[in-house]
């Protein structure tokens, strides 16, 4: 009877945002009043540097993960270029690169993790020679053979970008999410492990990604040299991430405690993480029906919705097989 009340606890939907927080935030949007600047502010500033001292490379906001992720492929030159991206994932990133004029191949998963398979990717780089790949962390863990998809990339020239929207907190051995690639991007939409409503972020070791991204969110002023557009993170929306990443060591702790100690003994056909991973457990994720479910991580692949004729059999088998076990944060409870 405890379990059961303690699983409807979690399993009720809410935002990853602690309430106790509320002064806090209130001190920051009052300190934006004040200084009467709303955009292109100290606070932005301030959150970059707090998600710099968390991922541990230079950060770039931006107002949605869509901005960021056209930043790095606009970097990378894929116009005219081939960008494998997995299939099991969402339409935001083919739909990126086919923005900017690039050519979408798609790639296997595994079943163990869903996340891209690296004999299917390597396969398939040797086919299409690609300018650059997507390496998508599903579920808020980090690709299983993330190792072996870096080491490929970094041997032949290919232009690593992880999408960190699920990651949130995901780390292994120590070593966090967006940190294997040539650039990782971040979503802060309203359900993540922590959000700001709307929201992005680049983060990159290279010097000249970091300064172009910086330029490409603001129209590529000032000479414009850039080809970008508006997508600066309002001041507002960076008080709540730096609320939220002061927060977010303390919310992925508080979700492994309730995965651990309530969801894991009776969803024994689950994702199992390799030991020294930790999961931000944006998505709680079993191989089983059950009664009680979020829905699915994605239930169509992206081949399927674009119409690609290609044959990705662990993808097409992810999507009819997998469920998303209700987990939210809800300090004020535990």
């Amino acid at each position: 009877m405890v379990l059961d009340r303690a699983v409807a606890d979690i399993a009720r939907f809410a935002i990853g945002f602690d309430h106790r927080d509320r002064a806090r935030l209130h001190e920051l949007w009052d300190r934006i009043f004040d200084d009467d600047r709303w955009s292109e502010g100290e606070l932005t500033r301030e959150f970059e540097a707090a998600w710099e001292r968390w991922n541990g490379l230079p950060s770039v906001a931006f107002s949605n993960w869509s901005g960021a992720a056209l930043a790095v492929l606009e970097f990378v030159g894929v116009r005219g270029e081939t960008v494998l991206c997995p299939s099991n994932t969402f339409m935001a990133v083919p739909l990126s690169v086919l923005h900017l004029g690039g050519k979408v191949e798609f790639v296997d998963c595994n079943r163990d993790d869903l996340c891209m398979s690296f004999a299917d990717f390597q396969a398939k780089a040797e086919q299409h020679k690609p300018r650059a790949a997507f390496l998508v962390h599903i579920g808020g863990h980090i690709a299983f053979e993330v190792e072996q998809i870096t080491a490929y990339c970094r041997d032949n020239g290919i232009f690593l970008i992880e999408d960190c929207a699920h990651a949130h907190g995901a780390e292994w051995n120590e070593r966090r999410a967006g940190t294997w690639g040539d650039a990782g991007v971040w979503s802060f939409t309203a359900t993540k492990t922590i959000s700001t409503g709307e929201g992005g972020m680049v983060v990159s070791r290279h010097p000249e990604l970091v300064e172009f991204a910086q330029t490409y969110r603001n129209y590529g002023k000032p000479d414009y040299a850039v080809p970008g557009l508006n997508f600066r993170m309002p001041e507002f929306t960076s008080a709540i991430g730096i609320v939220q990443t002061e927060r977010l060591d303390e919310i992925v702790a508080w979700k492994n405690a309730q995965a651990r100690e309530q969801l894991d003994p009776v969803y024994p056909n689950r994702v199992v993480l390799p030991d020294g991973m930790t999961s931000g457990h944006y998505k709680y994720i079993v191989f089983d029906p059950i009664e009680r479910s979020t829905g699915k991580v994605y239930d169509q692949p992206c081949h399927r919705i674009l119409g690609h004729d290609v044959d990705l059999p662990n993808t097409d088998w992810i999507a009819e097989h997998h469920w998303c076990v209700p987990l939210y944060y809800r300090p004020t409870e535990s």
